[in-house]
């Protein structure tokens, strides 16, 4: 299939007709011009980025291609996720929250009172027709590459939910390279091809080149049948533990050593003159128990500007990777046909790891595993991350970072980018992760089964497609009545309009052992005066927080929300 002498204005109105109910096909006609209209979808998801990371987005990290991608498409600035990466994927996939289609909770952290619930089953549950069984089912080749992290075993499979082709890391996490670290614990990390674990990964494995080049090599085995593709590359860069090969760590060497702080007053600074920030927004707080560049120690200095010089690594390669994904679309004619969507997962890493995880050992796999010389950062045996303090600068003007409800933990960088209808805008209205399922079946004209799938019954979808945003037939498709809700390891919030309740700790990361949501304070922010969340006003309005607690109320009832009655220390 090659699109690239279809006029685009064809392309559009064809869009336009389908998705306005203008235009009906017949069966048969289905079935003989579907395939030759409907465009290719590649979504794109990396792992932990933070939303000043792109150089669209404010970074001084070099991204041409991504930012490419970013300035000729739609980007989008008020794009809402899960605290972390299982429970975003889950609603990725379905449409529906976290809550609802199984991820309540990471796998493995259910609270005694969660086990057993529905929701809270650790995988992609049954409740959901996912995302690549629907497409597949109307005529979609599917490909999966990298993290899956949503089912461990055969039946909860990449292959499982609809991917025809799939190579998969099936936890959260992984070492970057060929000796198959873990995240946590000391086993090997799991990994399918297609429906088969798999013991060992090639010698020259580097997770964002092999994920991209794998997803190349199934989309070239059959992209001459004139079938669409659904492509999801689903990198685990920039996930901790940090690594990269040396030549990429090289380009960023020096980059840093002026510190943090200078990182986040230049990244403001950038997101400002983008036109991503009104002017006088303020600037957000450190938390206590951050360390002033200053009163580092040389050699501290010297370690800590190299983690992130390893991170701006990992993030430079995810962006030469995409781009050479990009060109090889170009080059089999499939680029101008193909609509692309970039997300990260979550906020920024923040966590002081070895406390957050102490369960887990850590600490002791920090001892025992590795190699953390100063020449030794980055490599395959060393096991690092970066700390609250770039985090910081990685989320910009947001509140904390990945695991929290504050915008930090929650607000991900994120952009559309289609060739017929890309206008090079910026968009500022609340979407949802939510949203994208609806989004992309609109896209290929495919109608969700509603509330039966396959046998089975099923929950109807609770995104609302952005399409007629991306078409700019409207301005949002949230109002300010639109009711969006979180919740993980007890940390909650929920966002009405303008207006956001949160509960989780206030000063630091440790507060939080054993919540009891209902009778912990709630914090109450206006995010159109206040929107890095620095001045608490629930106090000073009673009315309003009777109104949000309501809202809250029913986000949590509509969902099926378990508040847990122990939490890791995450």
């Amino acid at each position: 299939m090659n699109l690239n002498y279809i006029n685009k204005m064809s392309i559009l109105v064809l869009l336009f007709l389908t998705t306005t109910g203008c235009y009906k096909q017949s069966k048969d006609e289905v079935t003989s011009n579907q395939d030759k209209t409907r465009p290719n979808i590649l979504l794109i998801v990396v792992d932990d980025l933070g939303y000043t990371d792109l150089g669209a987005f404010g970074s001084e990290i070099d991204t041409p291609n991504l930012d490419a991608l970013a300035k000729t498409g739609m980007t989008l600035t008020n794009y809402y996720v899960a605290p972390t990466c299982s429970p975003t994927r889950a609603m990725l996939l379905s449409g529906i929250d976290n809550h609802l289609a199984g991820m309540g909770t990471m796998y493995n952290e259910q609270a005694d009172n969660q086990k057993n619930k529905v929701g809270y089953e650790g995988f992609l549950n049954f409740q959901v027709a996912a995302l690549p069984n629907i497409l597949k089912d109307s005529g979609y080749h599917t490909y999966m590459s990298g993290k899956w992290h949503l089912g461990y075993d055969e039946d909860t499979s990449p292959k499982a939910r609809g991917f025809e082709r799939s190579f998969a890391l099936l936890a959260g996490g992984a070492g970057h390279f060929s000796n198959m670290m873990s995240i946590l614990g000391s086993k090997k990390a799991p990994y399918r091809n297609d429906d088969v674990l798999i013991d060992s990964l090639p010698e020259d494995f580097y997770s964002t080149e092999f994920y991209t080049n794998k997803l190349i090599e199934y989309i070239d085995s059959n992209h001459q049948d004139e079938k669409p593709f659904f492509a999801y590359l689903a990198y685990t860069a920039p996930h901790w533990p940090l690594q990269a090969p040396i030549k990429s760590i090289e380009k960023h060497l020096g980059n840093y050593d002026d510190g943090y702080e200078v990182l986040y007053k230049n990244r403001m600074t950038k997101l400002k003159s983008l036109n991503l920030l009104e002017h006088e927004i303020v600037n957000s707080q450190p938390l206590l128990e951050d360390k002033s560049w200053n009163s580092l120690n040389d050699e501290e200095k010297k370690r800590s500007s190299k983690l992130m010089e390893i991170y701006a690594a990992m993030v430079s390669d995810l962006d030469q990777y995409v781009g050479n994904l990009v060109s090889y679309l170009k080059d089999i004619g499939e680029y101008e046909n193909t609509f692309i969507f970039f997300m990260s997962d979550n906020g920024a890493e923040g966590h002081p790891l070895d406390k957050s995880f102490s369960e887990y050992g850590i600490a002791n796999k920090l001892d025992t595993c590795c190699d953390h010389s100063y020449e030794n950062m980055g490599a395959a045996d060393s096991y690092l991350w970066y700390g609250p303090e770039w985090a910081r600068a990685g989320v910009g003007p947001w509140r904390r970072f990945k695991g929290f409800t504050s915008e930090g933990g929650i607000r991900a960088p994120a952009f559309a980018h289609f060739a017929p209808l890309n206008d090079a805008s910026v968009k500022s209205s609340l979407i949802h992760v939510k949203d994208i399922m609806p989004t992309l079946l609109e896209l290929a004209n495919v109608k969700h089964p509603g509330t039966h799938y396959k046998e089975r019954e099923i929950l109807a979808m609770q995104g609302t497609s952005i399409l007629p945003l991306l078409l700019n037939k409207v301005d949002r498709v949230h109002d300010q009545n639109h009711i969006e809700g979180w919740e993980l390891f007890g940390k909650t919030a929920v966002r009405k309009g303008d207006w956001k309740i949160i509960q989780e700790p206030e000063d630091d990361y440790f507060s939080w052992q054993t919540p009891l949501a209902d009778n912990y304070k709630w914090q109450l922010f206006n995010l159109s005066d206040d929107p890095s969340e620095l001045n608490d006003i629930a106090e000073d309005n009673p009315t309003k927080m009777l109104e949000m607690l309501d809202a809250w109320q029913n986000y949590k009832d509509e969902n099926g929300i378990i508040i847990p009655e122990s939490v890791m220390g995450f």
